[in-house]
This record gives C-alpha cells, sequence and structure tokens, in this order.
C-alpha cells in the first residue's frame, strides 16, 4: 500500500503525552493497536512534516 492508494478502513488516532516523557502517536482499528512513542524532538519533526503536507496538499487541484 502506497501513499495515495486509498483503503476503506476505519482507525482511531491518539495522541499525547506519556508518562515516561515521551510523545505517542496511537492507531486502533479493527483487530489491530499500534502505540509509536518519539521523543519531543523527534515529535516536533513530524509536527513539521505533517504541517508542511498539509500545505503541499492544499496546492495540489483535484480533478
Amino acid at each position: 500500500m502506497g501513499i495515495n492508494d486509498e483503503r476503506d478502513i476505519e482507525a482511531n488516532l491518539q495522541i499525547g503525552p506519556t508518562d515516561h516523557g515521551m510523545v505517542r502517536l496511537y492507531v486502533e482499528g479493527t483487530g489491530i493497536e499500534i502505540p509509536m512513542d518519539f521523543d519531543p524532538d523527534e515529535a516536533d519533526d513530524i509536527a513539521e512534516e505533517i504541517k508542511a503536507a498539509a500545505i503541499a496538499a492544499r496546492a495540489v487541484k483535484v480533478r
């Protein structure tokens, strides 16, 4: 599956701090739970990538 492949899958995303000083992205869907922990600097980098992707997505003209 690539970034442009669409799937009909429902999932929930939770983002928050852990009690160990990490930032957790927690993805939960049918039959799957994916906890991903990042140190705060990594989380900042991810946030910047998400913002850059949002800017790029706004520039895409949908046919």
